[in-house]
């Protein structure tokens, strides 16, 4: 039984080498879809199993609760991503096609391997690994700015890894020295070591730094919007519903190695700058943006400052929260940026100025995206309405209250900028379209299944009412990280 874990690892790689091989389109498009719906399967099954914990060669590949649970989010908003952006067109693959198909299953397997690891040195390696698969894809399309998004994404990226690559040396060196040299977390985190607590707060420091550039959380952001405004929509999809919640996962094994060694202070006080920091950034660019797929990487910016928020809280109430916070997050941009390429597709533009007037010319297209921000925006009953309360008030009873109050007041800017842009391009007359091709038909593209999004949006909706069997489980993913 405990060789499950193999096979969110096995399936991406017979897959993406299926894609690449057979020349038949469907392949390529459907790849990504079932290896989506094999990682979601093995997630459910590890988060349902009780008893001893899975573990592979020695302790390398491990799956807690949390790594079930992280795997579950993966394979949903992996699901949601790629059967949304499946085309459905018949015929011979090209090359630049079955070369996508084979990088998304890439990219899954490396997401499944940071999570299913207990070795920061595999975590990291899986980690870097994402930089290389999505600045292909980032690139995809191979016009300048996608190619200048790319570059731009695997420079920052790679500092950023390379960061959090010495803070895990400096861990393995804090392990040597106490007699064990190790980079697993179980270990590192049993409290039988006797670590220097000098090295291990430089190695924290340096290691969530690094990690943070790869979750979008300021000022290491920069590399985001440019990336996910121009990634080809199912790509940003997982991009910000997957790749940034996995380096947070990764934040958050490390900070529980530096409450062990050095108790809460620092990770909190990490965690707050940076968490309000983002929220600060994502208000303040969010109001004065004029493009909705950078509109909608500006909210992931949001939305991870908020995590890191509740990260830096703590406790039992905030762990849970950021946890359901992520499986909520994740199938709700995923779904808004799958409507997004969409939009994009059918009006040949992502300026919002040029987009007026959807809900009476496109309703198919402008009703989902409305639903995914306003999932976004924490409406009930959506889950995050229920993660932002739960954090506001467990950082209120951590004697937080004035970052609480902060973060309400950026929640509210970022709440008037979300709904500002996207009033302007749903309401208003049919006539209204500014920009070119006003009234013709969508083009290739713009259509797509619409059953992902609906499912997705639904288990936004009801996974915050479910108490059993959801919350048990997350319960039991916030109690591996304290």
């Amino acid at each position: 039984m405990d060789a499950i874990v193999l096979v969110p690892l096995l399936a991406p790689a017979l897959l993406g080498a299926a894609a690449v091989v057979v020349p038949d389109r469907r392949v390529a498009a459907w790849s990504g879809v079932v290896d989506s719906v094999v990682v979601l399967a093995v997630g459910l099954v590890l988060l349902a199993r009780r008893g001893p914990v899975p573990d592979l060669a020695d302790g390398l590949l491990r799956a807690d609760q949390l790594s079930a649970f992280m795997l579950t989010v993966i394979g949903a908003v992996g699901l949601t991503a790629t059967w949304g952006g499946v085309d459905r067109a018949a015929g011979r693959a090209t090359r630049a096609e079955r070369r996508y198909a084979a990088l998304v299953c890439v990219f899954l397997a490396a997401m499944s391997l940071a999570v299913l690891t207990d070795n920061l040195g595999v975590l990291w390696v899986a980690i870097e690994a994402t930089t290389v698969a999505t600045a292909f894809l980032v690139g995809h399309r191979g016009t300048r700015r996608s190619l200048e998004a790319a570059w731009k994404y695997v420079v920052l990226g790679s500092v950023g890894v390379a960061i959090a690559l010495l803070g895990v040396v400096l861990l393995y060196a804090a392990g040597r020295s106490a007699g064990e040299a190790t980079l697993s977390w179980t270990v590192l985190t049993s409290g039988r070591l006797p670590l220097d607590p000098g090295l291990v707060r430089v190695a924290v420091a340096l290691a969530v730094l690094g990690f943070a550039t790869k979750a979008g959380l300021a000022p290491m952001h920069s590399w985001l919007p440019d990336a996910h405004g121009q990634a080809p929509a199912p790509v940003s999809g997982l991009m910000s519903g997957v790749l940034l919640a996995v380096a947070l996962y990764a934040i958050l094994r490390v900070r529980a190695i530096a409450d062990v060694v050095l108790g809460p202070g620092l990770m909190r006080g990490l965690l707050m700058t940076a968490g309000l920091g983002s929220l600060a950034v994502a208000a303040a660019l969010i109001l004065r943006q004029r493009d909705y797929k950078r509109l909608l990487a500006y909210s992931s910016i949001e939305h991870m400052g908020l995590l890191a928020v509740g990260a830096a809280i703590g406790g039992p109430l905030a762990m849970a929260a950021v946890l359901l916070h992520v499986l909520g997050h994740g199938l709700a941009k995923a779904t808004a940026f799958v409507v997004a390429g969409r939009i994009l597709a059918a009006e040949g533009t992502s300026r919002i100025q040029d987009v007026r007037g959807l809900l009476a010319r496109r309703p198919a297209l402008a009703v989902p995206f409305v639903v995914a921000v306003a999932a976004l925006l924490g409406f009930p009953p959506f889950a995050l309405f229920f993660t932002e309360v739960a954090i506001v008030v467990a950082g209120w009873q951590a004697g937080l209250g004035w970052a609480m109050a902060v973060v309400l007041v950026l929640l509210l800017a970022v709440f008037a900028g979300l709904v500002r842009a996207t009033a302007a391009m749903v309401l208003g007359p049919a006539g209204e379209r500014t920009g070119a091709d006003a009234s013709g038909p969508s083009r290739r593209g713009a259509g797509g299944p619409v059953t992902p999004l609906v499912l997705a949006l639904c288990a936004t909706a009801v996974v915050g009412f479910s108490a059993l069997p959801v919350g048990a489980a997350i319960a039991r993913a916030a109690g591996v990280v304290g």
